[in-house]
């Protein structure tokens, strides 16, 4: 019996003896630091810039359809009103199409921002391990992403090493 309780209390003090050490980064930190970042940033609001006008353009289109179709409803028959409605019902479901698939969850938009910045963050994770396999860290979270951290200790900040070891200037 007191070999069990011997053996219990060993294991217990070598899982406590090897407890795992943390750290976190500020990825939007760092990416403002980062050249690339801000010619990447620049790159996608042109990109953003171009769909979103060509939207607009595709939305005054189809509100000019619109007014016309009300100034001259009036004098329309039955036949030409509903081939006038159904063209607006047709260039509403193009817009809506468009929009979607320039500005939706999977769009166009989001697939090039994931394109434009996986260069980007892939240096940031080589850096990241890196700095974790010096400092014997087996977590680094990620403070500017989803991940809600409510209090973190200034002293587990490894931004500013992520920082160095990237060649990036801290006082910008």
């Amino acid at each position: 019996m007191k070999i069990k309780v011997i053996f219990i209390f060993l294991v217990l003090f070598s899982l406590s003896s090897q407890a795992q050490k943390f750290g976190y980064i500020d990825t939007e930190y760092i990416m403002n630091k980062m050249p690339e970042y801000k010619k990447a940033t620049e790159s996608l609001n042109q990109i953003t810039d171009k769909w979103t006008k060509e939207v607009q353009t595709k939305n005054e289109e189809l509100e000019k359809m619109k007014q016309k179709y009300q100034q001259e409803e009036i004098l329309l028959t039955p036949d030409m009103k509903k081939e006038r409605l159904e063209a607006i019902d047709k260039k509403e479901d193009e817009l809506k199409i468009l929009n979607n698939s320039v500005f939706g969850v999977n769009g166009q938009l989001f697939q090039k921002k994931k394109e434009i910045l996986k260069p980007i963050l892939e240096d940031i994770y080589k850096s990241s391990e890196k700095i974790a396999k010096k400092y014997k860290l087996s977590f680094i979270f990620d403070k500017a992403s989803d991940l809600t951290m409510f209090y973190a200790d200034p002293r587990h900040d490894y931004t500013d090493f992520i920082i160095e070891d990237m060649g990036l200037n801290l006082k910008k």
